[in-house]
């Protein structure tokens, strides 16, 4: 299982949550009041971790959500292309290609350590 479960009242600003399918990071929650007949709602703006698109949603405040397993891990570039890398994982010694992230770019260097985060199957480099 690659997701744990949480209610919306417990969820924090820079957490992360599952929003169609796709990790997000929050970046704002904001609450409103219960209603008459209601309950209070939050509504959450994210960004998401692998596609970078933003997106909203509203829930109860009860309302449990889906909150990813975000592994941090090291991992040092075997080589390096202008459109790829190719590391290897320091832990379990496994090789995989990652596309070049173009903010990187004239940052990474073969030999050198990165960061990467890796959930629902997905990975991406965090920081050189």
């Amino acid at each position: 299982m690659a997701w744990t479960q949480q209610e919306v009242r417990e969820l924090k600003e820079g957490r992360y949550m599952l929003i169609d399918d796709e990790p997000c990071r929050i970046l704002s929650i904001q609450t409103s009041k219960p209603g008459k007949h209601g309950e209070a709602k939050a509504r959450i703006d994210a960004v998401g971790l692998f596609d970078g698109s933003k997106r909203s949603v509203v829930f109860p405040v009860k309302h449990k959500v889906q909150v990813p397993m975000i592994g941090k891990r090291q991992a040092q570039i075997l080589s390096l292309t202008d459109t790829e890398v190719q590391l290897m994982d320091l832990e379990n010694y496994e090789t995989f290609n990652l596309p070049l992230d173009p903010e990187f770019k004239g940052q990474l260097a073969p030999g050198s350590e990165v960061q990467y985060l890796d959930a629902m199957g997905k990975r991406r480099i965090n920081r050189p």
